[in-house]
């Protein structure tokens, strides 16, 4: 679909394969660094259902009006829920887990927003999270890198995409707990985890980097 609308698709496959291969969002975000040019980098979630040009240009605006701004991250209000703050793995793991290791970036409105970007020079130099960890660990990298004052923070307004089931966000709980985790103590998480719950079959999330 992307190709047929214009875009330049190149598949993560062909990309870094001397490195190893993995899959996952931080897996892609990482690879289209390599496939990507221009100064300035910015990623959007792919499942927005409503998706408007301001969702780049806003994260666009402080990178290129600001030279102090290095990283911006988006946030915004999803229908049925109040304020700006995250959904269920937001407000239940991430949130409580930097406000008790990174109180700095607690009021971060959306941590794990996939609508942000930064200028490459910062970026080439941060690790990624293969998995759903990738947000809030390339946010919690930057901050101790170049500060929270280079965080911008940007209202793109109103975000509808599509809700996931309970069911389905606890693995993406455990790589967001992970993350957060290896970057109090490296040696508190392993690279893979076997989530076990009753009623469902064993699950093995990856938390590599």
């Amino acid at each position: 679909i992307a190709a047929a609308a214009g875009a330049r698709v190149v598949p993560s496959t062909s990309l870094l394969a001397e490195v190893g291969w993995g899959h996952g969002k931080g897996e892609v975000l990482w690879k289209s660094l390599c496939a990507s040019r221009g100064e300035v980098v910015v990623w959007c979630d792919a499942d927005i259902t409503d998706f408007s040009s301001h969702f780049v240009t806003g994260l666009l605006g402080p990178l290129l009006t600001d030279p102090e701004v290095q990283f911006a991250k988006g946030h915004y209000a999803r229908p049925g829920e109040d304020g700006t703050g995250g959904g269920r793995v937001t407000e239940l793991v991430a949130r409580p887990l930097l406000s008790m290791f990174f109180p700095h970036l607690a009021q971060v409105a959306q941590p794990l927003s996939g609508e942000f970007g930064g200028r490459r020079a910062l970026l080439e130099r941060l690790g990624f999270v293969r998995g759903y960890g990738v947000d809030v660990g390339l946010l919690i990298d930057v901050a101790a890198m170049v500060g929270v004052g280079a965080i911008a923070q940007v209202d793109l307004e109103l975000r509808t995409h599509r809700n996931r089931p309970l069911a389905q966000l606890g693995p993406q709980a455990a790589a967001v707990a992970a993350a957060i985790l290896r970057r109090v103590d490296p040696q508190l998480v392993a690279d893979t985890m076997t989530l076990e719950r009753p009623d469902f079959a064993p699950l093995d999330v990856d938390l590599g980097e």
